[in-house]
C-alpha cells in the first residue's frame, strides 16, 4: 500500500501518529523480530520500539514478550494483531477498488424504482446505458414511490424513476412521458356482468372493481379521480403490483385500473376492452428524479445527460 513507505514517527495522540504505532506494531507482530519489521519500514530499531512502547503504555498493557530471538505476542498481543490485520487488508481492498475504477472507469449508480415502472420503463434505458458505461455498477431499489422519493431527500441512492409528485420538495426532474390509467376487463366478464346484472347496470356497483392497495401512490390519484366522479365501487379487490392487475384482469376476474401504455397490445389485441368513464382519469407524468446539488456525481450527470 502507499503509506508503508512512509516514515513513522513516534509520539504524540494524533489519530495519524496512533495509526502509525498501530502499522508498526502489525509488521513487528507479523516479522517476529523488531529489526525485520525496521527495515520493512524504512525507520531505525530504537524508533520501533519507541512505538510499541507507547502503544502499550496507551492500552495499558504489554503487548510482546521480548527475548533475544526476538519479540512474541502476548494473548492481548494476539487479540489486537488479528483486529489490526483485519484492518489493514480492508484498507488494502479499498486502494485496490479505487484503481480499478480509475483504471477502468467504474462508478455506481443507485436507482429507486416500483416493480411496475422499472419493467415497462427503465429497463430499456438501462440496457442503452449500460452499453455505453459496461464497467458501471447499478444497484435497483425496487421499492414504493413514496419511499424512493424520500431515500432521495436523504441521498441514499441517487436516481429515482416515479410519477411526478404534487409537492415538487427538493428535488429536479427530467421527464419521460405521460401515462393514462384507465379501467379494463375481458369481452366475456363485460359480457356475463350485463346478463346477470342487466343492461343498464352500474359497473362501478355490481361489477369486482379491482384496484392497487392504498399504500400505492397511483392509488391515491384514483381515489381522487373516483371521488370527484361520484364514482363509489362496492366490491373492490386490492392487490401489490400492476402486473398482478393486469393478470387479474386478462383472466376475467373483474374490472382492473391498469396504466393504458402497458395493456395497448392487449387492447389491440381485443383480449382487453376499456370501460366507458365520466370522464377521462387525468394523465401523470413519469419523470426521473434526483437530489438538487448532486452536481459532482459525475456518473449521475453521465446519466441525466443520456436520458436527456
Amino acid at each position: 500500500m502507499g503509506y508503508m513507505k512512509k516514515c513513522y514517527i513516534a509520539g504524540g495522540d494524533s489519530m495519524e501518529q496512533n495509526l502509525s504505532q498501530y502499522k508498526i506494531f502489525y509488521e513487528v507482530a507479523k516479522a517476529g523480530n523488531i529489526s525485520k519489521a525496521a527495515k520493512e519500514l524504512y525507520i531505525s530499531q530504537p524508533a520501533i520500539s519507541k512505538a510499541i512502547s507507547k502503544l502499550e503504555d496507551s492500552l495499558g498493557l504489554s503487548l510482546f514478550t521480548r527475548s533475544s530471538r526476538g519479540v512474541q505476542l502476548t494473548s492481548e498481543g494476539e487479540i489486537l494483531f488479528e483486529h489490526t490485520r483485519e484492518a489493514f487488508d480492508a484498507l488494502d481492498r479499498g486502494e485496490q477498488e479505487l484503481k480499478r475504477i480509475q483504471e477502468f472507469d467504474i462508478g455506481h449508480l443507485r436507482i429507486g424504482v416500483s416493480n411496475t415502472l422499472c419493467k415497462y420503463i427503465l429497463l430499456p434505458y438501462l440496457k442503452t446505458f449500460i452499453d455505453q458505461y459496461p464497467h458501471m455498477k447499478v444497484t435497483i431499489e425496487s421499492q414504493a414511490t413514496a419511499q424512493t422519493l424520500a431515500r432521495l431527500e436523504q441521498q441514499k441512492i441517487d436516481l429515482g424513476l416515479v410519477a411526478e409528485p404534487s409537492v415538487r420538495r427538493d428535488l429536479a426532474f427530467i421527464p419521460v412521458m405521460d401515462i393514462q390509467d384507465t379501467f379494463v376487463t375481458t369481452p366475456n366478464y363485460l359480457e356475463n356482468l350485463y346478463l346477470r346484472e342487466g343492461q343498464d347496470t352500474s359497473l362501478f356497483e355490481t361489477g369486482n372493481i379491482m384496484l392497487l392497495d392504498t399504500s400505492n401512490m397511483t392509488r391515491h390519484h384514483v381515489d381522487e379521480y373516483m371521488a370527484e366522479n361520484n364514482i363509489f365501487p362496492h366490491q373492490i379487490l386490492e392487490v401489490t403490483t400492476m402486473d398482478l392487475l393486469i393478470e387479474f384482469a386478462k383472466i376475467g376476474l373483474g374490472i382492473a385500473c391498469v396504466i393504458k401504455d402497458f395493456v395497448a397490445d392487449d387492447l389491440k389485441s381485443g383480449l382487453l376492452v376499456e370501460i366507458p368513464t365520466p370522464q377521462a382519469i387525468h394523465p401523470r407524468e413519469i419523470v426521473f428524479a434526483w437530489k438538487k446539488g448532486r452536481s459532482s456525481h459525475r456518473f449521475l450527470n453521465a446519466f441525466i445527460d443520456f436520458v436527456s
